[in-house]
């Protein structure tokens, strides 16, 4: 199956002069085990993670460092990769033992990992300005939703949670996966009357936070 690399160029509107670099950043390592996208997920990582720093520091010069990094954390985890990941159609373009199978779906996490493998590889061949003004595009709307202040949503459960039964909200560790430079946590959230919400995180504080926005909008408190 001949992958069409052009299409995905002109979306992010770059044209590599290495294109081995682009194939490896969208290549796992179920079809290659040497050249896969690991390392330059690695690398696009901390670009991504310096590009949103920089960013937030110019929008708000003046913003406590705590709420910065709130904004940050949304900017770069996991599920705000995996949305660009699928705005670029990026499952078309992967390399995997079974990407011959067009039935079979690529999971999320392959996805958002090949989003940030293919920063890495934007980088490399394009140095950290070109790269810079791809993520900011890529991200604009996301850069625009962080003006609004997140709503510290694991207080305002807790809040809910104490007046209603005077109790608080039941959180529960699930799973810890992920290599040791980028994990990934799995928590629970339940309340006196309510199912568990489970969401995820790169962080159990990022975790924790994303399960008790999922509980407060199963309530219609959000």
């Amino acid at each position: 199956m001949k992958i069409d690399y052009q299409t995905l160029e002109k979306k992010i509107k770059i044209n590599f002069k290495n294109k081995d670099l682009l194939i490896k950043s969208l290549t796992h390592k179920s079809f290659n085990s040497e050249q896969n996208y690991e390392k330059i997920e690695f690398l696009g990582d901390r670009v991504l993670g310096l590009v949103m720093a920089k960013k937030l520091l110019e929008i708000y010069p003046d913003e406590k460092e705590g709420i910065l990094d709130k904004k940050f954390a949304t900017l770069v985890n996991k599920k705000t990769c995996l949305q660009i990941a699928k705005k670029l159609d990026l499952q078309k373009y992967i390399l995997t033992l079974s990407s011959i199978n067009k039935k079979v779906l690529i999971e999320d996490k392959v996805l958002s990992d090949s989003c940030e493998a293919l920063i890495g590889a934007v980088y490399l061949d394009k140095g950290f300005q070109t790269t810079e003004k791809m993520i900011l595009d890529l991200w604009s709307s996301h850069i625009k939703d962080s003006v609004i202040t997140q709503i510290d949503a694991k207080t305002k459960l807790q809040e809910l949670s104490l007046k209603k039964f005077k109790r608080l909200p039941i959180y529960k560790l699930i799973s810890n996966t992920g290599p040791r430079h980028k994990p990934l946590f799995k928590v629970s959230v339940k309340l006196v009357d309510t199912k568990f919400f489970t969401s995820e995180g790169n962080s159990k504080k990022e975790a924790e936070q994303n399960a008790a926005i999922l509980c407060l909008k199963n309530l219609k408190k959000i």
